[in-house]
């Protein structure tokens, strides 16, 4: 290994995804697969910057996943996986099974024996942690139904290698004869399958073991030094002790990393140890991408494209469509089992180990395992792509447009016109309710219009930015118009118009924030209310009494700091937002309220 060649591949890689991967981002096919671009760039089969040491470089980034599976399995929770446990167990479960089978079918069509195209279907029927959750991730995508399923059936998916991984030996033909090279890659090939799969099992419990009655000790030992630096050298310490533990016998470091993980889950260190891993595993699994980008063999896409594509659309088209039915059989909407389905459809990097294992025990001949690997790559490059048929030609056709509706006839007025009745304006409007005082409430959600009414409310449907729907809701007789919509420039169009119609009334506006704000006050509105003050303000009160203030001294400080807000609120809108002005201006604010405080008679707190 030439370390100097080595650091050049490296910098070419990191090159390579500082200028891909903002391009991708930007063109909206993220960050993945800016890094698969980049790779496939960089890579022997275009520029040919890298190639020679390749495998070098592959295994350090291998480190990355190695990484990240660690970190997957500090979030498989017992608590997590038992709340999720009819997805992980039922949907996850079902998947991995039938997807299977399903893929072992046609591989039997391409001449493979029954066992290796039972384990070919096993090792493809797994989907992508490292590419689906970043992807989910970068579309806000982790909280939607179809999202939070997904991540259920990759934790399922993670945790079904282990049973794979022990199954393997036993496809294995029996009169496999390795060579000294094989040996020497995998000491433990030789043995017959029931003695490696116990190799596997007491590695299982071994790790599960060390790690509930050693390292958890150890990391508490660790912790009472409040040493940062060395409680992070110590997490790294366990990873890679684990590694080379399982590569010293010949079983999946990755494999180790994620059991190690596991081990840790539901430990008082789990979420310090994921945030001093994470920047590692960021920055590892990134040049991972890179160096499969870089590592896709193209000689068989090269001299068997039909074969190579038809794998890839076989794998991606039977895998949607079992997703896709398994989704519907377990009462997903249509929405979600698409987004679900598009999601998982490509490999698995645990394929990547598991393919050349499976070469290695003859389950598959290496040809086939180099083509599995390079079909595997290729639909994980294809998932941003996927994601972006979703997002772009699937998802739009499942949001109703809202049906046109006429404007409500008003035939009752009142002194009080409240617009909008939202989260904001549903407070107010139900304070009034309860005080006895008539209101006349306006709002352009239909569906919260139905709502209220259910709810006794007396509310009616218009678009308050039309001089027309004004003056019908009774603005001419309006004493107090309070507008509560959330839109700002609604907010600002409805000001405009109840200033030159209707001056009789006094307007009472919702702020959504300071430049909101800003913009009512500069259009003569006096009275304006910030809609996070008052629950701020009531979060603080609380936090001074937690740490021992009187009530009473808790309040009077909250009264100051209200008006002093008010007042600089009034003051700053005069100034150009960003000026060095405002700047200046609110420096001296700042340091006015606090003067003001400091002025209070002192009363220790309790």
């Amino acid at each position: 290994m030439n370390a100097q060649s080595v650091a050049m591949e490296m910098v070419a890689y990191l090159a390579a995804a500082v200028v891909a991967v903002p391009i991708a981002h930007r063109l909206g096919l993220g960050s993945i697969l800016g890094y698969l671009l980049a790779g496939v760039l960089v890579g022997p089969f275009v520029l040919g910057w890298v190639g020679h040491f390749s495998s070098d470089v592959m295994n350090v980034s291998e480190f990355g996943v190695i990484m990240m599976l660690f970190l997957v399995g500090l979030e498989l929770e017992p608590q997590k996986l038992w709340k999720m446990r009819g997805t992980v167990v039922g949907l996850g479960g079902l998947q991995v099974i039938v997807t299977a089978i399903a893929l072992a079918l046609p591989v039997m069509l391409l001449g493979l024996s029954f066992s290796s195209a039972l384990a070919a279907g096993l090792i493809l029927s797994l989907s992508s942690t490292a590419v689906v959750l970043p992807s989910l991730q970068e579309r806000n995508l982790t909280q939607t139904k179809g999202g939070r399923a997904a991540f259920g059936v990759l934790l399922s998916q993670d945790l079904a290698v282990i049973p794979i991984l022990a199954l393997l030996p036993f496809l294995a033909p029996g009169h496999l004869h390795l060579n000294a090279s094989q040996l020497a890659t995998d000491p433990l090939a030789a043995l017959p399958p029931v003695h490696r799969t116990l190799l596997v099992v007491g590695a299982v419990l071994g790790i599960i073991l060390a790690g509930r009655f050693i390292v958890r000790p150890f990391f508490r030992i660790i912790a009472t030094t409040h040493l940062q630096e060395l409680f992070t050298a110590s997490a790294l310490l366990i990873v890679i002790g684990i590694v080379l533990l399982m590569d010293k016998v010949g079983l999946d470091p990755a494999l180790g990393a994620f059991l190690g993980g596991v081990v840790l889950a539901d430990s008082e260190f789990r979420h310090q140890i994921e945030a001093d891993i994470g920047p590692f595993k960021g920055l590892l699994l990134g040049i991972f991408f890179v160096a499969v980008g870089a590592s896709i063999n193209f000689t068989y896409f090269i001299s068997q494209p039909v074969l190579v594509a038809s794998i890839v659309l076989g794998l991606i088209v039977i895998k949607f469509s079992v997703l896709w039915v398994l989704a519907r059989i377990f009462g997903f909407d249509r929405s979600s089992s698409f987004l679900f389905s598009f999601a998982l459809a490509q490999g698995d990097e645990f394929a990547f180990v598991l393919l050349p294992s499976s070469a290695t025990l003859g389950v598959l001949s290496l040809v086939w395992s180099n083509i599995f690997v390079l079909a595997v790559a290729i639909s994980m490059a294809l998932t941003p792509f996927l994601l972006m048929i979703d997002e772009k030609l699937v998802q739009p056709r499942f949001v109703r447009p809202k049906a046109k509706r006429e404007a409500d006839v008003i035939t009752e007025t009142t002194d009080i016109l409240l617009i909008g009745f939202g989260r904001f304006g549903n407070i107010v409007g139900r304070f009034l309710k309860a005080n006895g005082i008539p209101t006349t409430l306006l709002d352009f959600d239909a569906e919260q219009i139905d709502i209220l009414r259910k709810l006794g409310l007396k509310s009616y449907y218009g678009d308050a930015t039309r001089l027309e729907i004004l003056r019908t809701a009774g603005a001419e007789r309006a004493k107090l118009i309070l507008i509560m919509i959330d839109s700002e420039e609604a907010t600002l169009r409805i000001v405009d118009l109840v200033q030159k119609y209707f001056p009789q009334a006094k307007i009472l506006a919702r702020a959504k924030d300071r430049s909101h704000a800003y913009r009512l006050i500069n259009k003569g509105v006096a009275h304006f209310y910030h809609e996070v003050e008052g629950s701020a303000l009531q979060l603080s009160i609380g936090t001074l009494e937690e740490l021992g203030y009187t009530a009473e001294r808790a309040r009077e400080i909250a009264n100051i700091f209200e008006q002093y807000e008010h007042k600089s609120i009034r003051e700053l809108a005069n100034f150009q937002v960003r000026d060095e002005g405002y700047f200046r201006r609110a420096r001296e604010q700042i340091a006015i309220l606090e003067r003001a405080v400091s002025n209070l008679p002192v009363i220790p707190p309790k």
